[in-house]
């Protein structure tokens, strides 16, 4: 299949998705929460070692509290991620979502995603270990090992909430499914990138208008225009990060499952991967259109 269809198919998934969350905008509570925690955690984290600031005299210190940071921040975010991916799922099947049964979901995976945590925060370590030195090729393999993990890494959260795997099987899988849907992922993700940075350029020009309509009040103007442009840029980040995770979800059923998911059912993924159901039989449905 070409690659520009292939992108076309993931600009088309990422307006699906956009249909999921206006039927059951509650998806958004999970990247809300995960992200409030995720803040709490790091500020009190940080704080602490800025208050304690001799411990910071000793390199390794430096980097057991990176270690630290990245384990928790991944363990929260991939958790209120596999919630969202279950509370997905429950949409896809027909369902109504439930907050507290997606969070029993993703709590039912707490093993796994622990396991996930734990390797993501090594490999962060490493990575940062090797930009801190004074080397530019090292700076170079850093950030080629970066991008290569994180889309080797894509599709581990719905794999952990589909299939409990092990840590050798949620890697594989991902990459695997990754490999199959690059086009699509790449197409998904630049459709919902671009959303989220037109909805943030509103929110800061909604933040400029109300610093300027507040001129002269003082503190009042300068609690107004973080209260509206904040508000509002929030907004976008969290509809991004939902929208990811919903496409995410749609992408990764697509490359296991043989029937569309409820809002997806006039979309055509007989062709997702590069595959063709009439000669796989892995694909079925979809009419064609995008």
């Amino acid at each position: 299949m070409g690659i520009f269809r292939r992108f076309k198919i993931g600009f088309g998934m990422a307006r699906r998705s956009g249909r999921v969350l206006r039927a059951h905008p509650k998806l958004l509570v999970f990247p809300l929460v995960g992200g409030i925690s995720g803040i709490a955690f790091l500020v009190t984290l940080f704080g602490s070692l800025f208050l304690a600031d001799s411990l910071l005299e000793g390199g390794s210190v430096v980097y057991v509290a990176l270690f630290a940071a990245y384990l928790v921040e991944t363990f929260i975010a991939s958790f209120f991620t596999a919630a969202l991916v279950a509370a997905t799922r429950t949409v896809f099947e027909g369902g109504e979502p439930s907050i507290r049964g997606a969070l029993a979901t993703a709590w039912e995976r707490k093993l796994p995603i622990l396991i996930w945590s734990v390797i993501a925060a090594t490999v962060g370590v490493l990575i940062r270990m090797i930009e801190s030195q004074d080397n530019f090729v090292a700076q170079i393999i850093a950030g080629i090992f970066a991008v290569a993990w994180s889309v080797m890494t894509y599709f581990v959260v719905p794999v952990i909430v589909f299939r409990d795997p092990s840590a050798v099987e949620m890697l594989k899988e991902s990459g695997r499914t990754f490999k199959d849907t690059w086009g699509e992922s790449l197409g998904a993700m630049g459709a919902i990138d671009i959303i989220t940075v037109l909805l943030a350029i509103v929110a800061v020009a909604l933040g400029g208008l109300t610093f300027v309509a507040t001129a002269g009040l003082g503190a009042v103007q300068l609690l107004a225009t973080v209260l509206i442009g904040g508000t509002a840029l929030i907004f976008a980040l969290l509809l991004g990060k939902t929208l990811s995770g919903i496409a995410k979800t749609a992408l990764y059923v697509y490359t296991t499952d043989s029937a569309a998911p409820e809002h997806f059912e006039d979309m055509d993924f007989s062709t997702v991967g590069g595959t063709d159901s009439a000669s796989t039989g892995r694909f079925t449905g979809g009419n064609g259109r995008i």
